[in-house]
């Protein structure tokens, strides 16, 4: 048994090489924004090791460079984060059903959307050595990645710092463009949530919201709006649009 769990835990690790690359450039960037927030190369890896979450953690280092309060930092990491409760959920049916308890609570540390990808995809029943090895060696590049950007924060020139700090904003765009494309209803959501975005920091009263809570309020709002419009089927994963249709007219 322990032979077996050493083989999947190596071939985790042969997986997730290419995922620990493609984060060592993304912390990179957020390491570099960590350092313009104030913060310095350990507690920025002690964040990174504690959330392996690239949006998440955007979120909390922004909320840190505002001066926000402890308050807002949880419940926005929370709702940001909450797309890995929906794939914790998916990934417990694809584990054996005796597998025992701390593997599932030790599993839940390895949910980012890359392993994910990579654990759902497996053949039979996910063994926990996998997971493992993958997250390991991935969760090694987010590290390393976070605090080389911290580093070469102090040592880099102001402006060349400024420039790579964009960096983040295109890994965003990468995530929201081609889904954007595909669908237009996702489309309408993704320029609804930037025109929302620009009046609560443009108009008199609203201006006045933290942004903690500015984006606690329109993820809320806008999500939970577009889920009530256009509900998506949790067999197929497709939205229901047709089904509705098809209901209305019977």
């Amino acid at each position: 048994m322990r032979n077996n769990n050493a083989s999947y835990f190596r071939r985790g690790l042969r997986v997730g090489i290419p995922i620990s690359l493609g984060y060592m450039a993304v912390a990179f960037a957020l390491g570099i924004s960590c350092k313009s927030a104030g913060m310095n190369a350990l507690q920025s890896g002690f964040m990174s090791a504690g959330m392996l979450a690239s949006a998440g953690e955007y979120a909390a280092v922004t909320l840190i460079g505002s001066c926000a309060g402890a308050l807002e930092m949880i419940t926005t990491t929370i709702i940001v984060n909450l797309r890995y409760l929906l794939m914790g959920s998916a990934l417990s049916q694809k584990i054996g059903p005796d597998t025992p308890l701390v593997h599932r609570f030790l599993l839940s540390y390895c949910i980012t959307d890359e392993i994910f990808g990579v654990c759902s995809s497996v053949e039979g029943n996910l063994v926990p050595s996998y997971a493992y090895g993958c997250t390991l060696i991935s969760a090694i590049g987010w590290v390393a990645g976070t605090v080389g950007g911290v580093l070469a924060g102090s040592i880099l020139p102001a402006w060349l710092v400024n420039a790579l700090s964009v960096a983040l904003y295109g890994m965003f765009l990468a995530v929201i463009i081609p889904a954007a494309r595909k669908d237009r209803f996702i489309a309408g959501v993704v320029l609804l949530s930037m025109l929302s975005s620009y009046l609560f920091s443009a108009m008199p009263v609203l201006n006045r919201i933290s942004d903690g809570f500015r984006i606690i309020l329109l993820t809320l709002l806008i999500a939970g709006a577009a889920a009530l419009i256009r509900p998506i089927d949790p067999d197929t994963g497709k939205p229901c649009v047709k089904a509705d249709k098809e209901r209305s007219s019977s």
